[in-house]
This record gives C-alpha cells, sequence and structure tokens, in this order.
C-alpha cells in the first residue's frame, strides 16, 4: 500500500471545479498509470491481471494481481497453451487458402471478393488472461477461497511510493492538458462559421496570433487584409474558419478575407437576411478591395437592394466600416442568366450578352458587347470588375467594344465611332442603374470615362466664347453712339477705337473690333 495523501484528493477536486476535470475521470487515469508503471517495474509481457485500487479519503493506492483458482494450475496452463496454439494454425492454415483463392482469381482475371467471417449471434465476453494458482496455494491466501473463484494478492512494492508519485504529477498534468483541449474543441466547434471578437496577442512571424476568450486563435497571411497593418492589442472581427486537432492544442484558424465573413456581417446588419426574407444569393470577393453581393427577396414588396442599403445607406455603410472601407456593390440577382450577368457587370452600360447554345455542362461562356466608351468601366481596374462578375455569375466573361465585335463579324465594315445599346440592354438598364457602391464620389469618377471630362472642358470653353462675344457686341454699341455724338470732330482717318473690356485668353476665335466696320 501506498499513501499519496488527502492533497491528491483535494487538488483533484479543485481542477474539477475549476476546469471542468470530472473527478472520477481523473482517479481512473492514475488507476491505469500505475498499473502501467508497476508493469515497467516488474518488466512484465503484459498488465493483464494487474489492478490498482485507490481510497478516496486517504489517498491511498494498492497494486493487486488477479489470479484464476484452479485444480491444478500446471495443467490448466498446458491445457491453455495447447489451445491457443491450435488456434493459432487455424488462423494460419485459413489465412494460407484466403491467398491461393487470391491468386488463382487473379490468374483467371477474375475479382476475388474475400468471405466474410463467420459471427457467432452472441459473441462471447473477452476474459483477461489471467496467470493460474491451485486451490492448495489459493487457500494459503484466503482460506475460503473455492475453484473458478478470482483471486486478488497485494503486488505492491515497497521501494513504489517515488514512482507513484511521479506517475501521479504525470496523470495529472496530462488530463488537465486533455481536458483544456477537449473544452476548446467544444467551444470553437459551435463557434465555427461564425464571426467573433478577438484581440491581437502576439506577431508569429507572419502569422498574427488572435487571443479569443480564453483560447488563441492564428490569423494566417492568405487569410488577412491587404495593405492592413496588425498591431499587439488591436481589437479584431474575425471568421472562424476551421478547427484542426493538431497534438497537444488544437488549432484554431480565422479569417477576415473569407467571403463568409461578409455574409455574417450582412445577418448581422440586415434583419431582412437573417428573418429569410432578403436571400444572399453568392457572394465574390477580393478582400480589402471589393466585394459583389447577389440578393433576391422571397417577398415581392421588399426590395433586397434597399434592404440592404438601408436608409440613407445607414446599413451599407456599418458593413463598409467593418471591412475597413472595403466597397461593397449590391447587385440584384436574377434567374435570367443575361439579366444577372448585365447586372453584375454594373457601373457599365451593356448592349448585348451572347450566351452559348448549350448550357448543360459548365463552364459557361459569355460575350458581352459594351459600347466602346464604357470598355474600360465594364473590365474594371486590373480587371476586377469583371473578374468579381465572373465570380458571381459563374460564367467566363469575354468582354469586346461595339467596334471590335462589328469588325470581327464583318471585318471590311470599318467600326462606327458612335455606338447604339441593344435593346435588351436598354430593357434593363433602370435594373443596372440600382447597384450601389460604398465609396468616395471621387473613387467613382475615377472609373468613368475620360471623354466626360472632355466633353466637361468643351462646355466650359463654349460658354466663355459666348461671354466674350457678348462683351464685344455691346462695346461696338457704346462706340458707335460715341462716335455719332462727335461726328462734326472725326477726321477723314479717325484712330483706331479698341475695346475697353478684355475677352478672355481661352477665347482665341474674337478679333478685335476694326475702324472700317465701325464707319460702316
Amino acid at each position: 500500500m501506498i499513501k499519496i495523501g488527502s492533497a491528491l484528493v483535494e487538488h483533484a477536486e479543485q481542477l474539477e471545479r475549476e476546469r471542468g476535470i470530472a473527478k472520477d475521470v481523473l482517479f481512473n487515469s492514475l488507476k491505469e498509470a500505475m498499473v502501467a508503471a508497476y508493469r515497467r517495474y516488474a518488466k512484465l509481457e503484459s498488465s493483464e491481471g494487474i489492478i490498482c485500487k485507490l481510497v478516496e479519503k486517504s489517498g491511498e493506492i494498492t497494486l493487486y494481481e488477479q489470479l484464476e483458482v484452479v485444480k491444478d494450475a500446471e495443467k490448466s496452463e498446458a491445457k491453455r497453451q495447447e489451445e491457443e496454439e491450435e488456434a493459432a494454425m487455424q488462423a494460419a492454415e485459413r489465412a494460407e487458402e484466403i491467398a491461393e483463392a487470391r491468386a488463382a482469381a487473379e490468374e483467371a482475371g477474375e475479382e476475388y471478393v474475400e468471405p466474410e467471417p463467420e459471427v457467432p449471434e452472441e459473441p462471447e465476453e473477452k476474459k483477461p488472461r489471467l496467470k493460474y494458482i491451485s486451490l492448495k496455494d489459493a487457500r494459503k491466501e484466503k482460506a475460503d477461497v473455492e475453484l473458478d473463484e478470482i483471486l486478488e494478492i497485494e503486488v505492491t512494492p515497497d521501494d513504489f511510493g517515488r514512482i507513484a508519485a511521479q506517475t501521479a504529477k504525470q496523470v495529472i498534468t496530462q488530463r488537465i492538458r486533455e481536458a483544456e483541449k477537449l473544452l476548446v474543441m467544444k467551444e470553437f466547434e459551435e463557434k465555427q462559421g461564425i464571426v467573433t471578437t478577438g484581440i491581437v496577442q502576439r506577431i508569429e512571424g507572419r502569422n498574427v496570433v488572435v487571443s479569443i476568450g480564453k483560447s488563441e486563435a492564428i490569423l494566417p497571411p492568405r487569410e488577412q487584409l491587404p495593405g492592413e497593418y496588425y498591431r499587439v492589442g488591436n481589437k479584431l472581427r474575425v471568421f472562424v474558419l476551421d478547427l484542426r486537432d493538431s497534438g497537444r492544442v488544437p488549432q484554431i484558424i480565422v479569417s477576415q478575407g473569407h467571403a463568409a465573413m461578409v455574409r455574417e456581417i450582412f445577418e448581422l446588419e440586415v434583419p431582412e437576411i437573417e428573418d429569410n426574407i432578403v436571400v444572399i444569393q453568392n457572394i465574390a470577393r477580393e478582400a480589402g478591395y471589393r466585394t459583389k453581393v447577389a440578393v433576391s427577396s422571397n417577398d415581392p414588396e421588399v426590395d433586397p437592394q434597399g434592404a440592404c442599403i438601408g436608409t440613407r445607406g445607414s446599413r451599407i455603410q456599418a458593413i463598409v466600416n467593418e471591412l475597413k472601407n472595403e466597397k461593397i456593390d449590391i447587385i440584384k440577382w436574377s434567374d435570367d442568366p443575361r439579366e444577372f450577368i448585365i447586372n453584375a457587370l454594373a457601373p457599365a452600360k451593356i448592349v448585348n450578352v451572347e450566351l452559348p447554345e448549350n448550357m448543360e455542362e459548365p463552364p459557361f461562356n459569355a460575350r458581352v458587347i459594351v459600347p466602346d466608351d464604357q470598355l474600360s468601366l465594364a473590365i474594371g481596374r486590373d480587371g476586377q470588375n469583371v473578374r468579381l462578375a465572373a465570380k458571381l455569375t459563374g460564367f467566363r466573361i469575354d468582354i469586346k467594344s461595339l467596334s471590335q465585335y462589328k469588325q470581327e463579324e464583318d471585318p471590311a465594315d470599318e467600326p462606327e465611332v458612335e455606338s447604339e445599346e441593344g435593346a435588351y440592354a436598354e430593357e434593363h438598364t433602370e435594373e443596372t442603374s440600382d447597384v450601389v457602391e460604398a465609396g468616395t464620389t471621387e473613387e467613382l469618377a475615377a472609373e468613368e470615362s475620360s471623354e466626360d471630362t472632355i466633353e466637361a472642358v468643351e462646355s466650359v470653353e463654349t460658354d466663355g466664347s459666348e461671354e466674350s462675344e457678348e462683351s464685344v457686341a455691346e462695346t461696338e454699341e457704346e462706340v458707335a453712339e460715341e462716335l455719332q455724338a462727335e461726328t462734326e470732330e472725326i477726321e477723314e482717318e479717325a484712330d483706331p477705337v479698341h475695346a475697353e473690356e478684355t475677352v478672355e485668353e481661352d477665347v482665341s476665335e474674337a478679333e478685335p473690333v476694326k475702324e472700317e466696320e465701325l464707319q460702316a
């Protein structure tokens, strides 16, 4: 008998209260560890028949060996060995028969199906392989023992106390780790696939370690926002992406760039999505830059785009702020592929969308025709607009300008400068214009064609010319009146008259008034 002490029981009860480790689980683990330690100590081939008993109140640990009482121990052991050898021979013969049958089937070019082993209706319970003790020797240990009983004999070594103490410490430490691991796994299995809040704990290489409650999660580089600078102590909203059981500590992977994070934030900010009135059909995202969200409504009276935008853009602005000013396009979903592609490419105007006749097997290709002045807008900066539209719709989108399209259709014809929108695009112009992009007006203006700027400059110049011409006309009238009043004093060769008001420099076409015109 070994007495570890009542402190062990108190420690077990404390662990149960603070860490949720059941006391019985801890004690059972301790007993298993003691048996394993004794097997190594006694250099036994197997620990079958060795049991450990623990008295919780006193902390006493005792090791026993279980022996089966028989009439003659030597004869019983010899008989058991014969039975085991016979069973081993039968198993070997069975394996040889199966190997021969498989080889014959392969030689004949047939597939070999191994027959299922016979399973008894009520399988016998496997008993531990206990050592035998003769009845005569058993009654020396216990006077009233009978045949076929299990006799327990104490085998606790006198010098086993130090080993027992070390084993107890190791078991408790191991069980604490396992229990914490199970608690983390259970907690984050419930959180997997949702958005939660964490604090940047430290930076390890390119990985960001985020503290979530009592656990730590990893934000790997591929799941970080481009250009985002992470500092220790920063508060983050992250999406629990994956939970991996990797050794001692489970690995929690979180993300800020996953498209599902956008879906979760929309569900938090838009009650109609939570109530299944508005449905997010698909999301295409390039994290940190732009996201397109296709939405539809189960209620014809509810505008899905308006519900996501909110009053004066309050809802979409809250989402944009949450995503660090990432642009959000709210796209109206349609089961008509042409209409959906037109909506997805907004704010660009579309002339026509050509789809393949066979729409059964993906990938699907779509050729989109746009006015010449809308080509760069449809493609987007670095191809971003068309990439996101392709992800959103599931089509491979090839964008052509109207002049390119006409030249490909009829190379002999010169491409026209002016383009007319197709009838199909006109039907959906109003729907396309409903796309909302959260961002500054300067960013939107930068994506517009440079021709708008040229037209604006031309209008300024035209306005300046008209004002200058009016100024010249007024000057001519004033000079004429002045000359009429002083007709008698005018000499045959009068000095040229200059306009008093200055014409703007931008107006190069306005000429000075000549003396001959005034005399006329």
